[in-house]
């Protein structure tokens, strides 16, 4: 007789868990789409945002995040959901997603939109709250039911969001299944099932999720890995460029794909702008303290979990490591000339530690950046702090990156700000160069079809001279 497969009947239990799941979804984006009104997507996202944006349930909410996944500050996670949220509905407010959304008569074309059915969103323990609602939200703005695939840390955190949630949908009449999470505890397995059955996937976070969603057989929206540069040359506001730096990479203990994890300062400036990062509360190890912090902060290569996303008090004592000053420091600076897998320094660290290489001139210091994308995070940003608007081109025209970040504390503005044009987002598509299908923030349009009706218009059909003429000229016929 053959032996049963190990796991086999858990493994069964789990995936009929989620198609039951499914199930009730299916069920509940249909009728949610029927006869369906702008007003309704929309009071739908709105009663999202709020469950999250209330101060009350934003403090027991981010709270709750930090105690159970360790990662982050409560105060910072409190800012986050409350700015990431507020400026979605900005972005979406007034955003047609539901029946005609325009009429191009010139070219005989309607287009239409229409849901897509069902989401299945994998979310990451980092952003716990903030990711889950923006993507409900958008989700829910054009029609469609979302299934949540919540990491084993986030799993508490999601679920109380769920119940305020279906406190809101109870005042508004809306089915609980429009917004379920795949049942605690989290596996692999159940997230397979999830990726297997949804209409379309918006993965975030681990890379390995994200190949799993691309490799699953269904059309998935994942992003790719962040591990950002930023370049200060020799026309920058030294003091102000350290100030946003500190700014970003200590927010919520740099738990962002979008906080700076290098830093590239060229020759001219490198020792006035270490003057002006100490006093935003960075310190610059020596070397045996920079080998204190390498060989806590890795471990065969591999990042630390006691120190990811922890406070700086927590990170200096598991290095035991000595600073200056140290009741104002507030990240720790490690000087390297190495990039790569040998210098696992040169990746993301996901903690209140920094890189930092310093360049002959900006060329040297685009080529280092060049160096550091290729080894890991091509394709998501690169910050630029100069007043020589140039040099932004230069690099947009030059390194495989989707976003050229100038004069900008990197994490709030990479995923949208109120101080620039990039739609609210806490995923950053990164292109072909982050093996990403889009290059964009994950916004509203990547959750719904276009119905497209096409009519007959006079014809419009070009002289082939019209065409080649001007490469006639040059290269004759």
């Amino acid at each position: 007789m053959t032996q049963p497969a190990p796991n086999s009947s858990s493994n069964s239990d789990a995936t009929q868990e989620v198609d039951e799941l499914f199930a009730k979804a299916r069920k509940a984006q249909q009728a949610f789409e029927k006869d369906a009104t702008q007003e309704r997507y929309d009071r739908a996202a709105l009663a999202v945002a709020w469950a999250l944006m209330q101060p009350e349930r934003n403090v027991e909410l981010a709270t709750m995040a930090v105690a159970t996944t360790g990662l982050g500050n409560v105060a910072d996670k409190i800012t986050k959901n409350h700015r990431k949220t507020l400026g979605l509905l900005r972005d979406i407010k007034g955003k047609k997603t539901c029946g005609i959304i325009q009429e191009l008569p010139e070219k005989g074309i309607t287009e239409i939109a229409r849901p897509i059915g069902v989401i299945g969103a994998v979310v990451p323990s980092t952003n716990p709250l903030a990711t889950p609602t923006n993507n409900i939200i958008n989700a829910l703005k054009c029609g469609n039911a979302i299934i949540l695939s919540p990491s084993p840390k986030g799993s508490k955190a999601c679920e109380k969001l769920l119940g305020f949630i279906y406190a809101e949908f109870d005042k508004i009449g809306l089915d609980h299944a429009l917004v379920q999470m795949v049942p605690s505890p989290s596996t692999k397995d159940k997230t397979q099932r999830l990726m297997e059955l949804a209409d379309l996937l918006v993965v975030t976070g681990s890379q390995n999720n994200v190949h799993r969603a691309y490799s699953s057989g269904t059309p998935a929206v994942g992003v790719g890995a962040g591990n950002v540069t930023s370049i200060v040359d020799e026309t920058a506001d030294l003091a102000q460029a350290a100030q946003k730096i500190a700014a970003s990479k200590t927010f919520d203990n740099a738990t962002s794909c979008s906080s700076e994890n290098a830093l590239v300062v060229v020759d001219d400036v490198y020792d006035a702008f270490i003057v002006e990062l100490e006093k935003a509360g960075g310190r610059v190890l020596d070397n045996e303290n920079t080998d204190k912090l390498k060989s806590t902060l890795f471990h065969s290569g591999h990042l630390n979990p006691q120190v990811l996303a922890k406070d700086i008090d927590v990170i200096i004592d598991a290095a035991d490591i000595s600073v200056k000053d140290p009741a104002t420091c507030k990240f720790l600076v490690l000087p390297s000339d190495g990039i790569g897998s040998n210098f696992p320094e040169s990746g993301e660290k996901l903690s209140l530690v920094l890189t930092l290489y310093r360049a002959h001139d900006f060329d040297h210091a685009k080529q280092l950046a060049q160096w550091i994308m290729d080894y890991q995070g091509a394709g998501h940003s690169i910050g630029l702090h100069s007043k020589n608007d140039d040099r932004a081109r230069t690099l947009g025209l030059e390194l495989p990156t989707c976003r050229v970040i100038v004069n900008q504390a990197h994490c709030f503005a990479t995923g949208g700000s109120f101080e620039n044009g990039l739609p609210f987002s806490l995923s950053m598509g990164c292109g072909s160069w982050g093996g990403n299908s889009i290059d964009s923030n994950v916004n509203y349009t990547h959750f719904m079809n276009t119905t497209r009706i096409v009519r007959v218009i006079e014809e419009d059909m070009p002289e082939v001279e019209d065409i080649f003429s001007n490469y006639w000229e040059d290269a004759g016929k």
